[in-house]
C-alpha cells in the first residue's frame, strides 16, 4: 500500500519541481495577531488537530470531522493496543469548541490518525497520553483556528469536506490517499510549516487532481486551481491547473502515478 505522500518521497521531481512552489500566486492576509514562538508538541499534532477541529466548528458531523482518528483508533486496536478506541472516543466526547479542554482532546486523538496512514511507524509514536500541550500552544491553536475559518468565510464555501478518489483514482502503484477540501473551482490543502510551499506539497496537489478526473466523480469536474492555505504564515498560495503543460500532466499519469 502506497500513499500519495509515501509516492511523493520515492520519486525524483524535474529541477524546481513539476510546478515550482515559486509559481504560486500568494496572498498574505492579516489579523494583528502574533503566534507564541515556542510550542510544545509537534507540528503535524497541531496540524491535524486544526484542521479536523475548524471542519467541527464550520459544521460538520465530529465523527466526520475525526473520522481518520476514529479509524486509526479502531486499527491500534487491532495492533493489541488495547482500549484505543474507548480511549479515543473520551477524547471525543470532550471536544465541545475553542476551549482549552476541547483543543487538548483535539491534540490527543488526532495522535491515532498516524495508525491509519502508517501503522508502523505508529509503534514508535508518542501515545495520546503523553500529548500535553501548554497554553502557548493551544493559544497558537486557538489563532490557527480563527485563522482558518476567516478564510473559510472568504474562499468557501466548502462543497466537498475531505475527498478520495474510489475507484478509478488509484492505481496499482498509488492504491492510497485522501484530500482536505474542495470548493467549486479549487483543490485545497491546509499547512501549518513555519515555511512556505515545497515542491512535494505543489506535486500533491497536482496528483489530486489527476487523481480526481480520474476517478470519475462529479465534484472534480469544475476543478480549475490547487490552493494551499498556511494558518501560520496566514498565506493564501494558489495556482491555475491551466498554467500546468499537458506535457507534465502526462509524465505525473504516467511515471508518478503509473495509470
Amino acid at each position: 500500500m502506497t500513499s500519495v505522500t509515501q509516492r511523493i518521497k520515492q520519486i525524483k521531481q524535474p529541477w524546481g519541481g513539476y510546478i515550482k512552489p515559486s509559481s504560486m500566486k500568494v496572498t498574505s492576509l492579516d489579523d494583528g495577531k502574533t503566534l507564541n514562538e515556542e510550542e510544545n508538541i509537534h507540528a503535524s499534532i497541531i496540524g491535524m488537530a486544526v484542521d479536523y477541529m475548524t471542519r467541527f466548528l464550520m459544521g460538520s458531523n465530529i465523527e466526520k470531522a475525526f473520522q481518520i482518528s476514529i479509524l486509526g483508533s479502531q486499527i491500534a486496536e487491532q495492533f493489541f493496543k488495547v482500549n484505543s478506541i474507548k480511549e479515543a472516543e473520551g477524547y471525543l466526547k470532550e471536544i465541545k469548541g475553542l476551549d482549552d479542554n476541547s483543543i487538548i482532546n483535539a491534540c490527543k486523538i488526532s495522535t491515532f490518525d498516524v495508525w491509519f496512514r502508517n501503522p508502523f511507524n505508529a509503534i514508535l509514536a508518542k501515545d495520546a497520553r503523553e500529548i500535553n500541550p501548554d497554553i502557548d500552544t493551544i493559544d497558537n491553536i486557538k489563532i490557527l483556528i480563527e485563522r482558518s475559518i476567516s478564510f473559510w468565510n472568504h474562499y468557501g464555501p466548502i462543497k466537498v469536506d475531505g475527498f478520495t478518489f474510489e475507484e478509478k483514482g488509484y492505481t496499482e502503484t498509488v492504491d492510497a490517499g485522501d484530500g482536505d477540501f474542495l470548493t467549486e473551482d479549487t483543490i485545497w490543502d491546509f499547512k501549518v510549516s513555519k515555511k512556505p510551499p515545497k515542491s512535494n506539497h505543489t506535486l500533491q496537489l497536482l496528483m489530486y487532481y489527476i487523481m480526481g478526473k480520474h476517478s470519475g466523480k462529479p465534484e472534480f469536474n469544475g476543478i480549475k486551481k490547487i490552493g494551499i492555505f498556511n494558518p501560520r504564515l496566514n498565506n493564501v498560495y494558489l495556482y491555475d491547473i491551466s498554467d500546468v503543460s499537458p506535457e507534465i500532466i502526462k509524465s505525473v499519469e504516467d511515471d508518478v502515478i503509473c495509470y
